[in-house]
């Protein structure tokens, strides 16, 4: 899970824009759009464009690096407007490979985790709507400390240290010259849960307060008293591109997690975020409430 501790998220420091990663996927993404709408298949598209049909899967499936020529070519096979061919070789043509700081932790990470830290790294804006903990941007070390591993799951002293490591690393991003927009929407059950002692809990929530006065942060609280909505059952994060098109979705649960970039998911959870922006209570009332809930958890320490 991103947010505790058997499989960590991260940010790197900043790139300028959208990062290699991105956009081998961004690319990936739109060119196998573009054949569905043709009705083709990797071979005939192969066949069109005068480019082997593992080419085709290879740059649909974002492995490797990209010649831009060969784009160009399944652009005009795919009958893909001027507009869309020269914005796809665009992409191809600053693709390649650079390094990124969480390579030393690559053997580590499965390619999820590593396309997460790089759409996290390269988002201009991030809403984040949790149900469980603090989101891993947010947390103190010794919060993240507290997180309890499920069963089965809890890693090696020295891994769980590396984890922890990279969980702090991946802060950076609010820190920089030019941090993303970060709104977040707790559901108010995770200002009330302890973790850790009441010491920890209400240095966290504090942390919180800290944060959410900086300008490029807002944090509102999902209240008990608004009762239950679909919308708000589950933690997902809709991590904003250069332009709408370009936006994710990030869901995870016990067993893995999902990138969803098809415009009717995309409608879906932007619009559920929405939702749940305008239910929440606003950010001075969240930040009484979320203070509150510090000086009772500061009364109940241990």
């Amino acid at each position: 899970m991103t947010e505790g501790l058997t499989v960590p998220a991260g940010a790197a420091e900043p790139s300028g824009g959208m990062g290699p990663i991105t956009r081998r996927r961004q690319l990936g993404f739109r060119l196998l759009a573009l054949r569905d709408t043709c009705g083709l298949s990797a071979e005939e598209a192969g066949e069109r464009a005068g480019v082997s049909k593992a080419t085709v899967s290879r740059y649909e499936r974002a492995k490797g690096n990209v010649r831009w020529n060969q784009v160009d070519q399944l652009c005009r096979a795919y009958g893909a407007s001027d507009k869309e061919r020269h914005l796809l070789v665009e992409l191809a043509k600053n693709s390649r490979d650079k390094e990124v700081w969480w390579i030393p932790f690559a053997g580590m990470l499965p390619d999820q985790m590593r396309m997460l830290l790089a759409l996290e790294n390269e988002a201009p804006w991030i809403s984040h709507h949790t149900v469980g903990v603090v989101p891993g941007l947010l947390q103190t070390l010794g919060y993240a400390q507290e997180i309890r591993a499920t069963p089965g799951n809890a890693l090696p002293p020295q891994e769980l240290q590396e984890f922890l490591r990279m969980r702090m690393l991946r802060q950076r991003i609010l820190d920089r010259a030019a941090p993303p927009v970060y709104h977040v929407i707790l559901d108010e059950a995770v200002v009330r849960r302890r973790v850790g002692s009441g010491q920890v809990m209400s240095a966290q929530l504090d942390h919180l307060l800290a944060r959410g006065r900086e300008p490029s942060i807002s944090i509102q609280v999902l209240p008990f008293s608004a009762g239950a909505y679909s919308a708000a059952l589950s933690t997902f994060i809709v991590f904003g591109g250069p332009d709408p098109s370009l936006d994710v979705v990030f869901l995870e649960n016990q067993t893995g997690s999902l990138f969803l970039e098809e415009p009717p998911a995309l409608k879906c959870y932007t619009e559920a975020m929405a939702f749940l922006r305008q239910e929440a209570l606003d950010t001075t009332t969240s930040a009484e409430l979320i203070a509150e809930a510090s000086r009772t958890h500061l009364r109940n320490r241990k």
